[in-house]
């Protein structure tokens, strides 16, 4: 693909740069995406109705036992050549942060330092009563465990439906778009609320606007530049015309 000169200029020139990743991203690491995921014994349940504080309640060890699943499918994962290409993004221009819907961790296990995580980490814990996160809880034969404070249940940290996002990750998020002057949204359906406005948040305050994405979104007709590919093939393309070959960015 040929990228526009015009970007290539802007991002040089670029002061602070929000990349706001979905899905797409992590499905190219093999991480199937929510609905994708329901396969062999889990293909009788719908998603939508796991991934719920009242499915939580109703039969919490069928929820725990899905996550459990789940965790194991993006511990196979692998952070491909998107998610390296944005670390590398990050070593030149170091005013850049990654704001993600995804839960699998793996911009940080590529080595991104700026993540803000819209919807939590499918690893990391929390008390389902208190919300403290939790990182041991020693040894407990029940499924789930409860929190060792309280003897609340244990929960996964993600957002679930019907939940509002971390205040503090969305604070964050929201001061971010606000300010920064370019944002590359990549990998993402733009349907999903509230994440799926904060490029047209971005778009009022001023910035410039890239989509990078196989399909066309509904935030496609309002982007200023539309990359149509896969982030794996795009970012690094886009890393090399703008910055340098990937070899130079690796030995600074």
């Amino acid at each position: 693909m040929k990228i526009p000169v015009e970007l290539i200029q802007m991002l040089r020139n670029s002061q602070e740069i929000a990349v706001l990743t979905g899905a797409g991203i992590s499905a190219e690491s093999g991480v199937p995406t929510f609905r994708e995921a329901q396969t062999g014994l889990w293909a009788q349940y719908n998603p939508e109705e796991l991934a719920t504080p009242q499915a939580f309640q109703r039969n919490p060890a069928l929820v725990w036992e899905w996550y459990a699943w789940r965790r194991e499918l993006v511990a196979k994962a692998q952070p491909n050549q998107g998610h390296l290409a944005l670390v590398k993004m990050g070593m030149y221009q170091k005013n850049l942060t990654i704001v993600t819907q995804n839960v699998d961790g793996l911009h940080q296990r590529a080595g991104s330092q700026n993540v803000i995580e819209l919807h939590g980490n499918i690893q990391r814990f929390k008390c389902a009563t208190e919300h403290r996160i939790l990182t041991e809880w020693g040894e407990q034969t029940a499924i789930p465990p409860h929190c060792p404070h309280c003897h609340g249940l244990i929960r996964p940290d993600v957002v679930w439906f019907n939940e509002n996002l971390p205040e503090q990750a969305l604070t964050q998020a929201l001061q971010l778009i606000n300010r920064c002057d370019m944002l590359l949204s990549i990998g993402t359906s733009a349907l999903v609320q509230p994440a799926a406005s904060l490029p047209l948040v971005a778009l009022r305050a001023g910035a410039t606007v890239v989509e990078i994405n196989p399909d066309t979104t509904p935030l496609t007709a309002h982007a200023q530049f539309v990359l149509q590919g896969k982030a794996g093939e795009i970012l690094p393309q886009l890393l090399q015309v703008t910055w340098g070959s990937l070899q130079e960015l690796s030995s600074c």
